[in-house]
């Protein structure tokens, strides 16, 4: 049975995390690590944890499959997910330059014409469609292959190793070995890099800041990069597709008045929030939570969903309103580690709903769309539509 942060309702986190949320203290969960954890629920308790990286560690590594010790090191390396400052703050401040407004815009171009492809392939075939693999998964992956110099002829081979170590379906040594073929994919991209760097980010990271990262470090970032930039951005736009035409008078808002885009993007991710918890973390030192005393190795697990779907942060907030005010959500986490990519996955997203719901109007429904639940990301497996 999945862990009850991680069950969801079509759209929704099951009831009974709301009911949770609104009791005094903090539940215990299974965790796919085979460890108990403490559930944080709340807004507020889940900005705290996250912020808080001195208290709540990410250092320990938790999370990843079977595997030797120098393995796990070299995963490491790099994987900002699982790193605390100062560590996590040097190689962060390489990678920000890359992922700054200025630098998103300059693939807006690229990003509008790969979004047009797509489209143009989807009209030749005809209806029916799956939006899921002819839409939503090939956009991301082809600007995130573009981002990092990654040959977009091998994305059905990453795309595979993706699945599999997002999958908490697949056994623990399945993951494993997706994980490390994952790291020698990217250690021969970034030996590459190094005798040769291009215009890519990778390259940019060798020119830059060469004596300053290990390859295991820059294999680490990419590996990263690579599942997180185009899993999650295709998640959104399959699941966030279906969530307006399920709303169809949200989506006349949009059609009205297309300066709504970004509010529709900022309200489908705090309503679809498709990450299930932030990184599990480990107390280092006794504390407390809600008023719970967390003692020092105590795993902690935060809910994403629940927290953006609390009181204290939107007014009504199981309501789709594509209306309200900017709020400070946390799809993206928050703290230290708010996701790098978000500007880029935010203008994917400002580019693609508009540019398919333009392109076919009468978009709609043509079969059962497949939920994905027990994965890092939540999200559609398959979404037949037609126009």
């Amino acid at each position: 049975m999945l862990p009850l942060h991680m069950r969801r309702r079509e759209f929704d986190p099951d009831p009974e995390l709301a009911a949770v949320r609104e009791r005094p203290g903090l539940p215990r969960v299974p965790t796919p690590y085979g460890r108990e954890a403490w559930l944080v629920t709340r807004y507020d308790d889940v900005r705290h944890v996250l912020r808080n990286a001195e208290l709540f560690s990410y250092g320990s590594g938790l999370g990843l499959p079977p595997m030797s010790e120098e393995q796990a090191r070299r995963l490491r390396a790099g994987a900002l997910l699982l790193m605390d400052p100062p560590d996590h703050t040097r190689l962060r401040r390489m990678l920000t330059p890359e992922f700054t407004m200025r630098r998103i815009r300059r693939l807006e171009p690229r990003v509008r014409e790969i979004v047009a492809d797509h489209l143009d392939a989807m009209e030749r075939t005809g209806a029916p469609a799956d939006l899921v693999s002819e839409f939503a998964t090939p956009i991301p992956s082809l600007v995130i292959c573009e981002l990092l110099g990654v040959p977009y002829e091998d994305r059905e081979s990453f795309q595979a190793r993706t699945r599999s170590i997002l999958d908490f379906n697949q056994p623990p040594e399945a993951r494993g070995k997706a994980q490390m073929e994952s790291s020698v994919y990217m250690a021969e991209l970034v030996g590459r890099a190094r005798v040769e760097p291009g215009e890519d980010l990778l390259g940019m990271l060798v020119r830059e800041h060469g004596d300053g990262i290990s390859d295991d470090e820059l294999a680490g970032i990419g590996g990263l990069l690579l599942v997180a930039g185009h899993e999650t951005t295709a998640s959104m736009i399959g699941l966030g597709t279906l969530a307006m035409l399920r709303h169809p008078d949200q989506l006349d808002l949009v059609r009205a008045d297309p300066g709504r885009v970004e509010g529709m993007v900022e309200e489908l991710l705090r309503w679809l929030t498709i990450i299930h918890q932030g990184a599990a973390k480990v107390a280092t030192a006794d504390t407390e939570i809600a008023g719970v005393p967390i003692a020092k190795g105590d795993v902690v697990v935060v809910s994403l969903p629940a927290a953006n779907r609390d009181p204290a942060l939107a007014e009504d907030p199981e309501r789709f309103d594509i209306r309200r005010a900017d709020m400070p959500h946390v799809a993206f986490g928050y703290g230290a580690h708010h996701c790098i990519g978000a500007p880029l996955a935010r203008m994917e997203m400002r580019i693609a709903f508009p540019a398919l719901f333009d392109r076919f109007p009468g978009l709609r429904e043509a079969g059962e769309p497949e939920f994905r639940s027990f994965n890092v990301v939540y999200g559609l497996t398959a979404f037949p539509v037609a126009w």
